[in-house]
C-alpha cells in the first residue's frame, strides 16, 4: 500500500509555463485559506468588548473553526477521490470567504460562532487536496519545489491575516476589515481555478466504499514509517503554536513591557517562514526529505533555547528561528507525504494534516499549564522534549531507506492512485 512512488520523470509530464501555473495557484489556495482561518485571531479583544464575552469565550472563531478545519481534512481527500481535486479546492475556498463576509455583519455572538465554525468545515477541502493534486500532477523532481511554495502561501496568509486585520481594525473597525480580508481571499479563489490545470493523471471513483476509505487510513497506520511521518507535524506544530500563543504573555509582562501593537509585529517573523519554506523545498529535492527535516528540528531547537534569554533582541532572533526551523521541517515533510503515501496518496495526506492541526488544538492547550505552572523555563523545556522527539521520528524515516533521492533512482513507474478501489 505504501511502495514508494519513484522519482524520474515520466513521458508528458507537463511543461514549465504550467507548472509555474500550478505552482502560482496553489500559492494563492494556501494563501486565502490561512488567511482566512486565522484573520481573526487579532479580533479576539474586539470580540471580547462587543459582544461582552470572556477572554476564553473570544477565542471560539478561532478554535472552532481550526478544530472543523482538521475533522473536515481528515474527511476531504476521501471526498476528493469522487468529486475531483480541483473543483473541490475552489469551492472550499470561495464557500469559505463568503461565510467569512457574513460572518463579519452578524449582530449576535452565537450566530458568528457557527458561521465561522461552519468557514472552518469549508476549508477543510483545500490543504489534504493540495498536497494529493501535487503529488499527482507534478514531477518528482519538482515536487520538494511546489510544495515548498504552496507551504510559503501558508505562511504569508497567516502572517497577512494576522498583521493585515490588525491595522485595517485600527482604520475602519474589525467588521469592515473582516469583509475586506474574505473580498480579497474570494478573488483569489477566482484566481486559483482559472489558473490551475484540470488533473490529468487523476480518475474519478464512483459512490464512497467506507470500507475501502478504513482500509486506507488503517494500513497507513499499521505501516512501519508512516506513523512515525504523521507525528512530525503534531510535534512541531504543537511547539510552534505553543512559543506563539504564550510569548505575549512575557513580553507583555513585566520582564520587558512591550504593547500589544509591539507585540503584534512578532507575527512578521513569518517572512522567514515564507522564504524558508520555498528553499527547504528545493533542498529536499535535492539532498532528501530526512536531512532537511533534521535540520529544520535542529534550527527550531536553537531558536527556542534563545527564548530563555534576558534580552529582548535575543528572544526575537530565537522565534525568528524557530520560525524558521518550522517551516523548514514542515515543507520537507509535507513533499514527503507523496512520496511514502503510494497509492492513497489522498488518505496519508489527510492523517498527515488531522495531525497537524491536532497538534496546534492539543499541544497548545496543554501547553498553557506549563506556562501557569512554571512560566517561561516550564514552557520551554516542553517544547524542547516535543522537538527532541520529533528530530528522532524523521531519524527512523530516514534510516527506512525511502527517502532516496530522485537522481538516485533508476526508473519511474506509473502511479497508481487513480486506480478503482
Amino acid at each position: 500500500m505504501t511502495t514508494p512512488i519513484p522519482a524520474v520523470a515520466r513521458p508528458g509530464d507537463p511543461p514549465a509555463a504550467t507548472l509555474l501555473r500550478i505552482r502560482i495557484a496553489l500559492f494563492l489556495a494556501g494563501f486565502a485559506t490561512f488567511s482566512l482561518l486565522y484573520s481573526v485571531q487579532p479580533l479576539l479583544p474586539e470580540f471580547a468588548r462587543t459582544f461582552q464575552v470572556g477572554a476564553a469565550a473570544s477565542s471560539l472563531p478561532l478554535s472552532l473553526a481550526t478544530g472543523a478545519l482538521a475533522l473536515a481534512i481528515f474527511c476531504a481527500g476521501a471526498v476528493s477521490e469522487n468529486l475531483g481535486r480541483r473543483g473541490l479546492m475552489f469551492c472550499s475556498i470561495a464557500l469559505a470567504a463568503v461565510l467569512n463576509a457574513v460572518a463579519a455583519w452578524l449582530p449576535h455572538w452565537g450566530s458568528l460562532v457557527v458561521v465561522r465554525t461552519l468557514s472552518g468545515l469549508a476549508l477543510g477541502g483545500v490543504p489534504a487536496v493540495a498536497m494529493v493534486y501535487l503529488a499527482e500532477e507534478v514531477p518528482a523532481t519538482r515536487l520538494g519545489a511546489a510544495t515548498g511554495l504552496y507551504v510559503a502561501g501558508n505562511a504569508f496568509g497567516g502572517m497577512s491575516g494576522r498583521i493585515a486585520m490588525s491595522v485595517l481594525t485600527d482604520h475602519f473597525g474589525w467588521r469592515a476589515a473582516l469583509s475586506a480580508l474574505s473580498v480579497v481571499d474570494l478573488l483569489c479563489a477566482f484566481g486559483f481555478v482559472l489558473l490551475l490545470p484540470p488533473s490529468r493523471h487523476f480518475v474519478r471513483r464512483h459512490g464512497i466504499n467506507l470500507r475501502f476509505h478504513l482500509r486506507a487510513w488503517g494500513g497507513h497506520l499499521r505501516d512501519r514509517h508512516l506513523p512515525w511521518l504523521f507525528s512530525l507535524p503534531f510535534l512541531l506544530m504543537g511547539c510552534f503554536v505553543s512559543v506563539y500563543n504564550y510569548a505575549g504573555f512575557r513580553l507583555g509582562g513585566p520582564e520587558f513591557g512591550l504593547s500589544q501593537s509591539q507585540i503584534g509585529l512578532i507575527f512578521g517573523a513569518y517572512v522567514f517562514g515564507i522564504v524558508s519554506s520555498s528553499v527547504a523545498g528545493a533542498a529536499s529535492d535535492r539532498f532528501g526529505r530526512g536531512p532537511v527535516v533534521q535540520a529544520g528540528v535542529v534550527c527550531a531547537i536553537a531558536g527556542v533555547l534563545l527564548t530563555l534569554a534576558h534580552l529582548l533582541p535575543l528572544v526575537i532572533l530565537g522565534v525568528v528561528l524557530l520560525t524558521i526551523g518550522f517551516f523548514v521541517a514542515h515543507s520537507a515533510a509535507s513533499a514527503w507525504v507523496g512520496r511514502l503515501g503510494g497509492e492513497h496518496r489522498s488518505h496519508a495526506a489527510s492523517l498527515y494534516l488531522l495531525a497537524y492541526y491536532m497538534g496546534a488544538s492539543v499541544i497548545g492547550s496543554v501547553s498553557g499549564s506549563f506556562w501557569q505552572v512554571g512560566g517561561w523555563n516550564a514552557l520551554i523545556a516542553f517544547c524542547l522534549a516535543l522537538l527532541l522527539v520529533a528530530w528522532f521520528a524523521a531519524h527512523v524515516l530516514r534510516r527506512g531507506a525511502r527517502d532516496e533521492r530522485p537522481a538516485q533512482v533508476p526508473a519511474r513507474a506509473q502511479p497508481t492512485a487513480s486506480r478503482g478501489a
